[in-house]
């Protein structure tokens, strides 16, 4: 078992890391233009669909791009949060994967956003893109799960409980025990 979880901890820090680079130099692409990336046609497609889906006017597409690229950015500071984190459990002390858990969560919020985009105007190439990505989201969430369940066990285990309890034999309320009536 603990070959299995340094193994996900690795693959957690490249997925961190992948987001980190990729994700932080788009994002810094997008702000730092003047029209916040939508000069980009191959990229900017996202922008336009959700744009005439809601309905926006030019100013409206220009601020969608300025926040998708500052949530972008944020992916890419928690991740890169999550980097430092875990070099710092390499001194001491454990990481905290929540902090990691929530930049999936908003990789994940847009990932879905593109990909549906993306699908609706047959661009292959960026649906592609996004499912790739939707899919180093899950293998995080999942690998995070892994490691949270490790330290569930390690920490049963130092408490001195044993790790595989019958749950048949565990009950909530004594044998004796009457029923809860609230106007008693």
């Amino acid at each position: 078992m603990r070959k299995l979880t340094a193994a996900s901890v690795a693959m957690l820090l490249a997925i961190a890391l992948y987001f980190t680079l990729f994700w932080g130099f788009e994002a810094l692409r997008m702000l730092t233009s003047p029209t916040y990336g939508l000069d980009d046609v191959w990229r900017s497609q996202t922008i336009f669909a959700l744009g005439s889906i809601a309905g926006l006017a030019p100013e409206g597409l220009l601020k969608l791009a300025a926040f998708i690229a500052t949530l972008k950015l944020a992916v890419a500071v928690i991740c890169a949060i999550h980097i430092a984190d875990r070099l710092r459990t390499l001194i001491a002390g454990e990481a905290d994967v929540q902090v990691l858990e929530a930049g999936l969560i908003l990789v994940v919020a847009i990932s879905i956003a593109t990909v549906g985009p993306a699908v609706w105007s047959q661009n292959v190439e960026l649906a592609r893109e996004s499912t790739i990505q939707l899919l180093l989201a899950g293998v995080a969430a999942a690998l995070c799960l892994v490691e949270r369940s490790y330290a569930r066990k390690t920490q049963t285990e130092e408490a001195g409980e044993p790790a595989d309890m019958d749950v048949e034999t565990e009950t909530a309320a004594p044998q004796a025990a009457g029923w809860f009536a609230p106007w008693r």
